[in-house]
């Protein structure tokens, strides 16, 4: 590709010093004089009618200034659930640690202890934790009209996709391969604590929020708070990670809110890590059943997927289950319940509906390969899609280079041996996954202004969630200006002085927002080159809001990654020893926090391969692992070194070619770890996490499949 001159070079973060030095305010960091403080009192149960709360020990409490719960509080958080009315306190209460009631007093131990006063007459009601059960004709109703959620025409049927004729895919297999594969819930488990500060001026509100999206956040406030959007600012400088349940406004910011307009005062809320894990929502667990036809020489003929998402209490997220698309296939049948159940809320986690997809899929497509003696990198490189669902050309695709330049990088010929071929304790073995994800265009804003020495301001709506969003819109801008980076300053983070942005979600800030910064540089250059630089105090100002449409074409960033394990047969202990990750992202603006990027994606999926759960009581309902430490999430001692491997492929679309990064990292690390245990074992761990028990108890079945 065309070498540029600020884009694609290696450059640190424009904030880091901030970040390192502790000059950085995050949400929490956020004090202001009269300053409340809020917490929330959580259901301890996973379904219960509220007969009465007393509130008048807690009230009497010196310092208390205010108390919501839904019999003086009716606001509903929209964002919430995109099917049913979800109130900030519901009646009845649908999973355990769903909100009874906010207090705002003058310090966090006032607060707390008058959460310990308010008395909360519960009616236990039956429930249900997992999402087959919950569609038996028994099973306690969740919401009114029954536990599979309604679809966008608001019927209550399955999500169906087809393509071909799938008992004609079967009939012309030589082998069918079926199995059910199972997924747990797992939390985001962002750095940052959860937390908003709210405080009016007036009739105006300021919210300074922990959001991946200030203007949605914004949007999403005013409708609920039912206030005209231009009587709401947002505000997130700094932030420490978000991994998709940060975008839109959440509960905590509408609670903030109210409790400042009641009690006239700034009010901070937030929130306990445990209280993170179990009230705010994480990736959705699943059920899926595959049935896989292929030929005698690897090709395959028909995908038929059945799968069941749990999706807690409330709809909050999409629900659906990925990954076939990846294979090219004539026959397909996807079939997806989203179900209602009394379990913690599910919805966006890094690529939300790809990894838990892409390890079933890619577990059974290795069993397809091992079945037919074939090597799982060949099976694959026959079988990667060419066009997408077999019908729509990509604008760019680099998936074969991806299987072929990692497999290279990684040593695949000289790794790979047929499962089980190590003898002794420890065994090693190799697997892989292939997975991909879209990369669309769309709308943004970015305004641009130029001083008489030559200065650029570019005012973009991002934050940074940790893909070093800003960092990007400043090369994207000096390259597209033809200015040196330190000529660039970034305005971002406050929907006062910055217009829309998408919002960092779906991996489209970088696509989105980085078009409307060329935009707006294009404008600026035309009106440079028709009157010169301003003079004395002047500037000139270039507004952009493109909304750019692909037609006839799918644009998809593509991933493959490659990983080694050693298993300890005695202990059940996995051991990530290599690891090797391939990705078409187009051209990479900035390989320094695009590597970072990869290696931070791969090692969250290891986490969920081989760690992470929220594990809950089937008698009580209550959840078990809930905070960092239970849950078990990767730290510094678990991570492998991970290669990263680039294949630019030269995209025509998006900011000089740049595609998706940030979400294609996780989907299928899960996938590569749980096929190395296979091909160092010859067992198969059908749920995840792969932890100590399911290793020895799969080690301890009958012989090789």
């Amino acid at each position: 590709m065309t070498t540029l001159n600020s884009v694609g070079h290696a450059t640190p973060r424009i904030d880091a010093l901030k970040r390192v030095t502790g000059g950085a305010t995050y949400t929490a960091d956020i004090a202001v004089p009269n300053m409340l403080y809020a917490r929330v009192l959580r259901s301890p149960h996973p379904h219960a009618r509220i007969r009465k709360i007393d509130l008048s020990k807690a009230q009497a409490l010196p310092g208390v200034k205010t108390i919501l719960t839904h019999d003086n509080c009716d606001i509903i958080w929209s964002s919430g659930d995109t099917r049913n009315k979800r109130y900030l306190f519901n009646n009845p209460v649908r999973f355990a640690g769903d909100a009874v009631a906010a207090v705002a007093a003058v310090d966090r131990y006032v607060a707390e202890e008058a959460l310990r006063l308010i008395e909360v007459d519960y009616e236990t009601l039956p429930f249900v934790l997992e999402p087959e059960e919950a569609l038996k004709p028994d099973a306690p109703e969740i919401q009114p009209g029954g536990n599979l959620s309604p679809n966008n025409q608001g019927k209550a049927e399955p999500a169906i996709e087809k393509r071909g004729n799938i008992e004609e895919g079967f009939k012309a297999a030589d082998h069918v391969f079926e199995d059910r594969y199972q997924t747990p819930h797992i939390n985001n488990a962002q750095l940052e604590p959860r937390a908003s500060m709210a405080h009016w001026e007036g009739d105006k509100l300021i919210v300074y929020a922990s959001t991946q999206g200030i203007a949605n956040c914004r949007t999403d406030i005013a409708k609920d708070m039912k206030i005209p959007v231009e009587k709401v600012q947002v505000i997130c400088q700094y932030m420490g990670g978000g991994f998709g349940n940060k975008n839109q406004c959440h509960d905590f910011d509408l609670m903030a809110a109210e409790l400042s307009k009641r009690a006239d005062a700034p009010v901070r809320l937030e929130f306990t890590r445990k209280e993170d894990f179990i009230s705010v929502h994480g990736r959705w667990p699943t059920v899926q059943y595959y049935k896989v036809g292929v030929k005698n020489d690897g090709m395959l003929t028909a995908i038929q997927m059945r799968g069941y998402s749990g999706m807690g209490p409330y709809r909050k997220g999409a629900g659906d289950i990925s990954g076939v698309e990846v294979y090219q296939v004539p026959h397909v049948e996807k079939t997806s319940y989203m179900v209602y159940t009394n379990k913690a809320v599910s919805a966006n986690f890094r690529a939300p509906a790809y990894p838990q997809g892409v390890f079933a899929l890619e577990s059974v497509m290795d069993d397809a390969a091992h079945g037919l003696k074939m090597d799982p990198l060949e099976f694959r490189l026959k079988n990667y899609t060419r066009k997408f669902r077999d019908q729509q050309p990509y604008s760019s695709s680099g998936l074969e280079d991806c299987l072929r330049k990692g497999a290279e990088r990684f040593g695949w010929k000289q790794r790979w041996r047929p499962a089980a071929a190590d003898t002794g304790v420890v065994k090693r073995g190799v697997g892989m996954g292939m997975g991909m994800f879209p990369s669309s265009l769309g709308r943004s804003n970015a305004i641009l202004r130029v001083d008489s020495k030559g200065n650029y301001d570019v005012h973009v709506g991002v934050t940074d969630c940790g893909t070093a969003a800003k960092t990007t819109m400043a090369l994207i801008a000096a390259e597209a200006l033809e200015a040196p980076l330190d000529r660039i300053t970034v305005i971002w983070g406050d929907t006062d002085t910055c217009p829309y942005s998408v919002g960092e979600s779906g991996s489209r800030t970088t696509v989105f927002t980085g078009q409307a910064v060329i935009e707006a540089a294009k404008d600026l250059k035309k009106q440079i080159a028709e009157k010169g630089l301003p003079k004395g105090d002047q500037f000139w100002r270039a507004d952009a809001a493109p909304n750019p449409q692909l037609r006839d074409l799918a644009r998809y960033s593509f991933t493959a990654h490659f990983a080694e394990v050693e298993v300890d047969t005695e202990t059940g202990h996995i051991r990530v020893t290599k690891f090797v990750a391939a990705h078409d992202s187009g051209r990479i603006v900035n390989p320094l926090t695009a590597e970072s990027q990869v290696k931070g994606g791969a090692t969250t999926g290891i986490g969920m391969a081989l760690h992470e759960q929220l594990l809950y009581d089937k008698r009580s309902g209550l959840p078990l692992t809930a905070g960092y430490y239970n849950a078990r999430i990767m730290t510094h001692m678990d991570a492998p070194e991970i290669e990263v491997v680039w294949v630019e492929t030269d995209d025509p679309y998006g900011p000089y070619g740049a595609k998706t990064l940030g979400e294609p990292t996780i989907i299928p690390a899960v996938a590569a770890v749980a096929n190395a245990f296979f091909n160092a074992t010859g067992k198969r761990v059908k749920e995840l996490p792969l932890t100590r028990d399911k290793v020895l108890g799969a080690l301890s079945e009958g012989a090789l499949a």
